[in-house]
């Protein structure tokens, strides 16, 4: 998953997947217009998918889209996601276990014309995130910048804190002030239907959930909405 836009680092990642024979699927639902080393997130695995939620840098109002290189395991996962109706001029048949994952098209419309934008969101939002950077540069928090060999869309800025009482102090004057700031999302295995799932110390998650703060991300196209 690549976290808040930024990709991760696939290389090694690779390297302990084909170790083990494991399959890459990316989850490229935050990184649209983000690279790692030059290509595009989303297309380094067997699927990469996209999503066009209502927050993301581009929107269909909800949905996604699957990516894949392999002609055969995309007709399959084109299959799956139109109910797994075979072709025929009246009856219906279906072969599979399918689901309805189709954007309406009107959504899809929509889509197509967001992406026509998608150029000018992504510069807005690095302009965002530079300014963010420079803000930040003396402070004592760290503003998150992308990866080495990277290049990110930020669709979410993120701040870290020095331990969980500087993030929850920073949380309380913000949002009292009208800076809407967000934690990060709370770990599963502390939700109540989850809380008994085996995991490990989670040590590395805990670190970030106690520190990180999502600042305001949104990039603003000047005229719209006028």
């Amino acid at each position: 998953m690549h976290t808040f836009g930024h990709p991760v680092k696939l290389d090694e990642l690779q390297k302990v997947l084909e170790k083990y024979n494991i399959a890459l699927i990316e989850d490229s639902a935050e990184s649209i217009g983000s690279y790692y080393k030059g290509k595009h997130t989303g297309t380094f695995g067997k699927f990469g998918v996209l999503s066009f939620n209502g927050n993301k840098v581009i929107t269909t109002g909800g949905g996604g889209m699957i990516l894949c290189n392999d002609e055969e395991l995309a007709k399959k996962a084109k299959h799956i996601t139109t109910t797994a109706k075979v072709p025929h001029p009246w009856e219906f048949k279906h072969d599979m276990i399918g689901y309805n994952y189709r954007l309406t098209n009107t959504a899809a419309a929509l889509g197509c014309a967001q992406i026509e934008t998608l150029d000018h969101i992504l510069k807005l939002k690095r302009e965002l995130a530079k300014k963010y950077q420079e803000f930040f540069k003396d402070s004592e928090l760290e503003f998150f910048t992308e990866p080495e060999n990277c290049q990110s869309n930020y669709w979410l800025n993120a701040i870290i804190a020095r331990d969980r009482q500087q993030r929850d102090e920073l949380l309380e004057y913000t949002n009292k002030n009208g800076v809407m700031t967000r934690p990060i999302w709370e770990l599963m295995n502390r939700l109540p239907m989850f809380e008994n799932c085996q995991t490990d110390s989670l040590e590395h998650s805990i670190w970030f959930v106690d520190r990180v703060i999502n600042i305001p991300s949104a990039a603003v196209i000047p005229g719209y909405g006028k």
